[in-house]
């Protein structure tokens, strides 16, 4: 009959302990990117890989708490649901970043689409869309960009209807890189949808970020819990 290593089973511990902390990091993060996404009126359907990262964080959580209770108690129970577990999570984080890689043109070709129903919606003079339009209207003041894909255009009649201000360039020295003169004033000259879509890919560079270090750490927590398994099978 062999005894626990004591140094495996407190490291097993620490381990889950930072398990814990890393799930609610990226439940924190995945929340964060997705309400900021909603704020800016992206289509809820092109964020399905962070709503999968939002699931995956309260799974993690609620492993770390498996695994730190199965490395307390030795229990060989706990620590084969906590093996199980994260085995499946890895596969299928594995598969998510494959389907993603495989279908990034849909999804461009789903965002090009958004773009087209929101510059719609910015035309509008019936009234439906003027909350929408409000705050676009306080989106371009925030990142110094005007319209969606063709600048002003894409206001059509609104454009001065609107907002005598609208897209107005607040710089002391406007820029021709930054501004363009139209209708006797300077106006921001680049898309809105050229700011949203470097979100996009910031936030994508953040998830892959996340989704790369958690699979390093995922490995890691296979290795301890069957190494401590077999030690408490073997006691």
């Amino acid at each position: 009959m062999g005894e626990v290593n004591k140094c495996m089973k407190y490291s097993m511990f620490i381990f889950n302990f930072l398990f814990w902390v890393c799930g609610c990091i990226i439940l924190g993060v995945s929340i964060w990117i997705r309400v900021s996404s909603a704020q800016q009126g992206i289509d809820s359907s092109m964020f399905a890989g962070v709503n999968l990262l939002i699931a995956v964080g309260a799974i993690i959580m609620i492993l770390g708490f498996l695994g730190c209770c199965g490395a307390v108690k030795e229990s060989r129970c706990m620590l084969m649901l906590f093996f199980i577990a994260l085995l499946l999570i890895l596969i299928l984080q594995v598969t998510g970043g494959i389907l993603g890689a495989v279908y990034r043109s849909q999804v461009e070709t789903a965002f090009n689409l958004t773009l087209s129903t929101s510059v719609n919606a910015l035309q509008s003079t019936t009234g439906e869309y003027k909350e929408y339009q409000e705050e676009f209207q306080k989106f371009e003041k925030q990142f110094q960009c005007c319209g969606l894909t063709n600048g002003y255009k894409d206001w059509g009649e609104n454009f001065n209807k609107l907002s005598s201000n609208m897209c107005q360039c607040e710089l002391e020295k406007p820029s021709s890189d930054l501004c363009i003169r139209y209708d006797n004033r300077y106006i921001y000259k680049k898309p809105c949808g050229e700011v949203i879509m470097q979100q996009i890919k910031d936030s994508l560079i953040i998830i892959m970020g996340i989704a790369f270090g958690l699979a390093v750490v995922e490995i890691l927590g296979l290795v301890f819990s069957m190494s401590l398994y077999c030690q408490i099978r073997r006691k």
